[in-house]
């Protein structure tokens, strides 16, 4: 699926997006909550409290991301991600100092924006544009960074725990990516920006002629279809993160162990990496719209059996069903729109649905503890979202058609 030739040849370009991906650690949930029982106990925050404060910060990123991601259609995408990942490195440091919640909310509104946010925005956006022809085999070993991150740094974050305070681990992060992973992209980015890495498509279609033209974000605001894929692909992000924030809750109702759960982490990074080659090769073969009445099935599976299930063996099932529905997701979200709108403003357009992607992670902790408050268990609400998963799935299968079809941009008319 992927040859030797094309790794040598466009070598630079993945490896600059990889580490991008792997670099957006720092500002992703999966990170900082491993930092939240040192967080409440010293900062003296309840959990509804540091859940509010993380849903604020990151509804803030979002809507700063917004104009943000923007400038990736204007300025040089390598001294963006160099941007990008010094203010992940700048809030590293003002998270390990924090010694308020005022601090704090400012710290994670720092790493959301920068992590993320700007971090993985940009990691997509260089991809779609610097690829064509082979973008979907080089979003599967870019988005490989994302489950590497997850797979390694919850037990390295867990043996310098041991070894130092949490406060120095936040420093040793930050340090990391100043001496570490920026002067590595800056090399990678500047051979990817001297290779001519797109190929140009044989014998097009009339669709992919027209799909060629490149809209506006202005103009994919007015487009039916483009609000009628959101509720399906928000839906991952929104479900994955409402989950990971409350696997606590999730393992006490179970009766299992956090030890158990933990366990269960490589079998999820693995399952990404596995889905996310192969979805490379099918986007490439079929387009990213063909496999979205699939992407959803296996998360919609998942949170059946988590609703229904208390033994042991569920948790590493959910884990695994789970990572199929999140890797493919990361192949769709970067692919789908320069198959829709082109990538002569691809920044922008990605920069408005990835927005719309934090405010789903942003709200689902929240909301999930709220119904939690009010009485709604958590197997509950796993079977309610098994069933809004299964139908997204249903009215993708009847909207691809309709989007596959050439569709013209609407004309803009200025006042």
């Amino acid at each position: 699926m992927i040859s030797y030739c094309f790794l040598r040849r466009a070598g630079p370009a993945l490896g600059f997006g990889f580490l991008l991906a792997f670099g957006s650690s720092a500002g992703q949930t999966f990170f900082i909550s491993l930092f939240a029982g040192n967080l409440q106990a010293e900062l003296g925050l309840s959990h509804g409290e540091f859940g509010g404060l993380y849903g604020l910060a990151t509804l803030a990123s979002a809507g700063t991301l917004l104009w943000l991601g923007k400038l990736a259609d204007r300025f040089d995408l390598v001294r963006l991600s160099i941007l990008a990942l010094a203010t992940s490195a700048g809030f590293s440091f003002l998270m390990a100092s924090a010694e308020s919640a005022l601090w704090l909310a400012i710290a994670l509104f720092g790493l959301r924006l920068g992590g993320q946010g700007m971090t993985s925005h940009l990691a997509m956006t260089a991809i779609g544009r610097w690829f064509s022809r082979e973008r979907g085999r080089a979003l599967s070993v870019v988005t490989l960074g994302f489950p590497t991150g997850e797979a390694l740094l919850p037990s390295l974050v867990v043996l310098l725990l041991g070894l130092m305070t949490w406060r120095q681990v936040w420093v040793a992060t930050a340090l990391a990516l100043v001496l570490l992973l920026i002067p590595a992209v800056v090399w990678l980015g500047r051979e990817a920006q001297m290779r001519s890495l797109n190929r140009p498509e044989p014998q097009q279609s009339p669709e992919r002629v027209a799909k060629s033209v490149s809209w506006t974000r202005e103009q994919v605001l007015r487009d039916f279809g483009f609000y009628a894929l959101l509720p399906g692909i928000l839906a991952p992000p929104f479900i994955v993160t409402g989950v990971l924030f409350h696997q606590v809750q999730l393992v006490n109702v179970k009766g299992w162990t956090m030890a158990s759960f933990a366990a269960c982490y490589p079998l999820y990074a693995a399952s990404v990496m596995v889905v996310s080659l192969c979805s490379g090769w099918l986007i490439d073969r079929y387009g990213a719209l063909r496999i979205l009445p699939f992407y959803l099935l296996p998360l919609s599976a998942g949170l059946a059996l988590l609703g229904i299930g208390d033994t042991a063996l569920v948790a590493p099932v959910f884990m695994i069903l789970m990572g199929c529905t999140a890797g493919s997701a990361m192949m769709v979200m970067g692919a789908i729109w320069a198959e829709l709108y082109g990538t002569a403003h691809l920044g922008a357009i990605r920069a408005l649905s990835v927005s719309l992607i934090v405010l789903a992670t942003a709200i689902a902790p929240g909301a999930m503890g709220w119904l939690m408050d009010r009485g709604v268990t958590l197997e509950l609400q796993f079977a309610l979202m098994s069933a809004y998963a299964l139908a997204c799935a249903l009215g993708f299968a009847l909207l691809v058609p309709g989007l596959w079809k050439a569709r013209e941009p609407p004309v803009l008319v200025s006042r």
